[in-house]
């Protein structure tokens, strides 16, 4: 068994909060094999860095906050409890990989809280079982390139996971990194490889942008310290600078809506220095605003009917370029289509049309080529 089951009285809860609502494996209650849910809430224990003592969770804390929420639409929700550290950091790994590719195979969405963002990796990991690409969104003010020496940890999980071979990494975006905490050799690197990354400043006035670059996220691997100091103390790395509160819950909301999200974490919680459980706190409403956007999700990725969405084609003549773009009529949201090599094969069959915005329609009309195109194109080619 990889799960430790959760400490809780039912009882205390009204009949409308998660509490009462959701099935948890609780040690009253006794283990909840995952059926017909939709999202199973995962916690991960710390053992060495996020919390005050070995093998506690920082879960635990933020369950209590989540419980007392209330749920706006019955959807199946599943509390699998906190995942036993293993004896070795790969104990840990396989269990959570084998975890993950269980559920998405059943076509459930693991949402992790707690424990190191290294816990990505695994998560990576699952994909590579089921032999699907991958497009990860980081929520992190730096860039976690790290010594590939050593074994896989917050710091350094995206390079095992960019070297990691067999590579099913399509696009790796990181969304909030601040600059003074970040090596321009590691923002070239993003460059180069034709990565996304995205300056916390660009998104102040103008959170929407961030909605497309999340809507094609497999996996939202969401960093505490991504969030100003101020808003969620509770975590090692401190800044002042950051998203606000309402920011990430905004961002959490987004990855909810995405058709094509399959795995959330939010990590790096040190209950330690989160006093008053404001971290903890911000958490829970976080994982609320993920669980209604999944409530909201339309379907309209599929594109299995032409008459959800109008066609527009934009041609750039530097470059002989046509865009095809699409709007749906569901949620007014943008996709763009990108040509890819027939011989190439069908796994990149899915990255044919790639979320977009509506700020990528106007520049393409004015005759300049969008980044979010142009990356994807040099990836495919």
């Amino acid at each position: 068994m990889y799960f430790k089951a959760v400490d809780t009285n039912r009882d205390k809860y009204d009949k409308k909060q998660f509490g009462s609502t959701i099935d948890i494996h609780s040690l009253s209650g006794g283990w909840i094999e995952p059926s017909n849910h939709r999202i199973a809430i995962i916690g991960i224990a710390d053992k060495d860095g996020y919390s005050p003592t070995p093998n506690t969770c920082a879960a635990d804390e933020v369950r209590k906050y989540f419980y007392e929420l209330f749920e706006s639409t019955p959807i199946g929700i599943v509390d699998l409890g906190n995942i036993h550290q293993g004896f070795t950091p790969k104990d840990t790994f396989f269990a959570v990989s084998s975890v993950v590719s269980y559920l998405l195979k059943k076509n459930i969405i693991p949402v992790f809280i707690g424990g190191g963002q290294e816990i990505t990796y695994p998560c990576f990991l699952a994909y590579q079982q089921l032999e699907q690409m991958v497009n990860i969104v980081s929520v992190d003010p730096k860039f976690d390139f790290g010594d590939i020496e050593k074994e896989v940890n917050a710091e350094n999980f995206l390079t095992h996971i960019i070297l990691h071979n067999p590579n099913y990494l399509f696009n790796l975006s990181n969304i909030g990194y601040q600059t003074y905490f970040t090596d321009p050799a590691a923002i070239d690197l993003m460059s180069k490889l034709y990565f996304d990354a995205y300056r916390l400043g660009l998104f102040k006035m103008n959170m929407e942008e961030i909605e497309p670059i999340v809507r094609n996220a497999d996996i939202i691997s969401f960093d505490v310290a991504a969030i100003r100091h101020s808003d969620a103390p509770g975590r090692k790395f401190h800044s002042p600078n950051g998203f606000y509160g309402e920011d990430a819950c905004q961002i959490m909301r987004y990855a909810g809506m995405s058709d094509k999200t399959g795995v959330a974490g939010v990590f790096n919680i040190d209950t330690a220095t989160d006093v008053t459980g404001q971290t903890a706190h911000l958490v829970s409403q976080m994982i609320w605003c993920f669980i209604e956007g999944i409530i909201q999700r339309r379907g309209d990725h599929r594109f299995s009917n032409k008459k959800d969405f109008t066609k527009f084609i934009v041609f750039i003549e530097e470059g002989n370029h046509e865009i095809v773009f699409y709007k749906s009529h569901k949620t007014d949201r943008w996709w763009m289509e990108v040509p890819y090599p027939q011989s190439r094969g069908s796994k990149f069959e899915r990255h044919l049309k790639i979320p977009c915005s509506y700020k990528d329609y106007q520049m393409a009309c004015g005759q300049e080529l969008p980044d979010r195109w142009w990356q994807t194109f040099q990836k495919l080619s």
